[in-house]
């Protein structure tokens, strides 16, 4: 019964759909077929789903806290990947760059302790980016979806000039600069002391390595960081974690396949979502310990076709999230491209 409240449908959610030309069933009207793995098909709650889940899922198990808190284990994997990418930078500063780099959210003791870990572990980025995305990620977990506020939402002149097959195949391959440019356009931040030492970090860093060892361990760096967010198998997550797909109501999915070993686990995204308190490592104890909620959601089965089935098929694009109207407004849900003519 539990499960069932999360799970309640909405009539009107799925009568904006239909202006998208899907259809929640193979019988109702041409679709390509499904691009998700349904184990049980369900509906989700109009209303913001996480707060609502994560209620339930601690009143039907309280053992969930015990998931909760540091993973002393993350500051060991952040030294082992600065490490590897700063030696792989030197390595091959006479080849061309080839790899990805890596940014890990790291929850250790101490607010101050963490946050010099994340400007640590912004080096091999090549970009000061830690400070920015720390706040722009948790306005995105608590206001998600909402306009104006959750800058992973495109803007409208995204949805205007990429909701076509070439417009896509530049948004999946460009897609880390608009991650990182598009905030600035909705939601300018106010600096503070920590965005202040990350750029100071960043650029004394990036000053030492290339009079050290020339430009090109940093342009790998930097190659590197573009080709993570670009068309690469483990970029598909960016697409993935929060684009409604077949018609469901859903706005955010979970991917249990192997790439998460190597995105730390940023596939369980639900869990995440659910839960941003428990860390990486725990997430599939989460998911095992509440089966009967994760499991009976949509999830993606493949990272990398993600972001083939984004730019070919034309029931998916730009317009394909769910969007909020601020909450200081009257609330409302509704689908971004049902909004372009609107506004």
């Amino acid at each position: 019964m539990a499960a069932q409240s999360v799970c309640k449908g909405q009539a009107d959610f799925f009568t904006r759909l239909q202006l998208l030309r899907w259809a929640e069933s193979f019988t109702e009207g041409k679709r390509s077929p499904r691009r998700t793995t349904v184990v049980s098909p369900s509906e989700q709650d109009d209303g913001e789903p996480h707060r609502s889940r994560r209620m339930v899922i601690m009143k039907a198990h309280p053992e969930v806290t015990k998931l909760m808190g540091y993973e002393p284990l993350t500051k060991y994997v952040v030294l082992a990947v600065v490490a590897l990418q700063l030696y792989l930078a030197m390595y091959l500063r006479h080849s061309h760059p080839l790899f990805r780099s890596c940014s890990l959210r790291m929850p250790i003791k101490g607010i101050n302790a963490n946050k010099a870990l994340a400007v640590f572990a912004n080096l091999p980025i090549g970009v000061p980016y830690f400070a920015a995305f720390k706040k722009y990620h948790i306005e995105h977990h608590k206001h998600l979806g909402e306009d104006g506020i959750d800058t992973t939402l495109p803007t409208n002149f995204e949805l205007l000039c990429l909701n076509n097959v070439l417009g896509k195949t530049f948004f999946a391959t460009f897609q880390i600069f608009f991650y990182a440019l598009r905030p600035g356009f909705v939601r300018m931040q106010t600096p503070t002391r920590w965005h202040l030492y990350n750029v100071i970090v960043q650029l004394l860093f990036n000053y030492v390595l290339v009079r050290t060892f020339g430009i090109r361990p940093l342009l790998y760096l930097l190659f590197s960081s573009f080709f993570a967010g670009s068309l690469h198998p483990c970029a598909g997550h960016f697409i993935a974690e929060h684009y409604i797909w077949d018609g469901l109501n859903q706005e955010t999915y979970s991917y249990y396949g192997p790439l998460n070993i190597l995105a730390y686990n940023v596939g369980y995204h639900n869990e995440h979502h659910d839960f941003p308190s428990i860390p990486w490592t725990r997430l599939p104890a989460l998911r095992a310990l509440a089966p009967e909620f994760y499991d009976i959601l949509p999830s993606h089965p493949s990272w990398p076709m993600v972001i083939v089935n984004f730019i070919r098929d034309k029931e998916v694009g730009i317009f394909a999230r769910a969007k909020r109207i601020a909450k200081n407004n009257k609330p409302k849900h509704e689908s971004s491209s049902s909004s372009i003519g609107q506004e």
